[in-house]
């Protein structure tokens, strides 16, 4: 090793902002005015690249425990939910809330109470104790719920759920106007003799019913109360409740489109349907609630369902908590509904002819 070199200690401690201010030949202060967001009127754009390829060069990045303890901030958010595990949508809601995270320098520590209360108020207790910087609570199915104790000690935002006492701000999807969206698929296809499969007396349900029976009473169509079908939310259900709606039924005294609950009714239908020996979209046109993922897709025919936004629930959600964050006020306890997109598949075609 020649004279001039610098020996790293065994184990090579990370760099500083002190070795970076070396390297680039500036201050410890202009250092830290590019990495604390301030550099922008004090330094040149030059010296601002020199200090960055010379921590790019050094591997260095700020410490956030230092920077978090400065700003009184841990650039960690806490998610709470209920049933992570056993959820279909949960991946997408997470990624949405970790993503948007993160493109803003945040972590987020997720913790999956199994809807246990007693582990919900302890989870909340724990993400105070490390300082996070704001919490949200995810329901994984769409749902009032109890607020646990001490989520009003910090800036939290509710995601797919809403709050018992209105305390708090909600994300959830527009499930009314999903409704009238799965209708007027129908409807534009010349589809007036309709029925509806599934669901029972939850929010979700109930919203969607009444967004459906909205577009059909503006086009002068009243549902019979025999083609409104309430047999819960699993694939039993849908070929149950197509079963009494559609076998030993003329073909022109049967519904010719089915708005089902969610996409495991519509299964149900579907199957239902080819004991039936009735074809789909030719004299029978489906559609869903969901686009479940690795299953609508892949019934016969690919299923057109109405998406709910549990990707854009985690972002919008997080974006709330983030905003409340850096202003230090958190948004009102309004409730924002995210409009649940049409994904066409195969499954609804034009009414059949008499």
């Amino acid at each position: 090793m020649g004279a001039g070199e610098e020996r790293q200690p065994a184990g090579s401690a990370r760099p500083t902002s002190r070795d970076v201010a070396r390297l680039a030949g500036v201050s410890h202060t202009a250092v830290s005015f590019v990495f604390n967001g301030r550099a922008e009127g004090n330094l040149s754009p030059a010296t601002q690249e020199r200090i960055r390829q010379a921590a790019a060069q050094l591997g260095y990045r700020p410490d956030p425990v230092a920077r978090g303890l400065r700003r009184r901030r841990t650039a960690v958010i806490g998610l709470v939910t209920d049933e992570i595990a056993s959820s279909p949508f949960a991946g997408r809601l997470l990624r949405g809330a970790m993503e948007t995270a993160w493109d803003s320098d945040h972590l987020v520590l997720t913790v999956d109470s199994g809807g246990d209360p007693a582990k919900e108020d302890a989870a909340v207790a724990e993400l105070l104790d490390r300082r996070v910087d704001g919490i949200i609570y995810a329901a994984m199915s769409l749902r009032r719920v109890r607020v646990p104790e001490g989520l009003h000690r910090t800036h939290s935002v509710l995601a797919n759920c809403l709050p018992e006492d209105d305390s708090l701000p909600a994300v959830i999807p527009a499930e009314r106007a999903g409704g009238r969206t799965a209708a007027r698929l129908l409807l534009e296809q010349g589809h007036r003799r309709v029925a509806h499969i599934g669901g029972l007396d939850d929010i979700a349900s109930v919203e969607r019913l009444r967004g459906f029976r909205d577009a059909l009473r503006a086009e002068g169509i009243t549902v019979p109360d025999e083609w409104v079908v309430r047999t819960g939310g699993e694939i039993s259900g849908g070929y149950e409740g197509a079963l009494r709606i559609l076998a030993d039924v003329p073909a022109d005294r049967r519904p010719t489109g089915i708005f089902s609950y969610n996409d495991r009714v519509a299964a149900g239908v579907l199957h239902a349907a080819t004991r039936l020996g009735i074809t789909v979209p030719g004299e029978l046109s489906v559609v869903g609630y969901d686009d479940q993922e690795h299953m609508a897709a892949f019934l016969t025919p690919p299923l057109t369902t109405v998406a709910l936004p549990h990707r854009a629930m985690g972002e919008v959600a997080t974006r709330l908590l983030l905003d409340a964050i850096d202003t230090g006020r958190t948004p009102p306890a309004t409730t924002r509904r995210l409009a649940c997109d049409v994904v066409t598949r195969s499954s609804v075609g034009p009414a059949p002819t008499p």
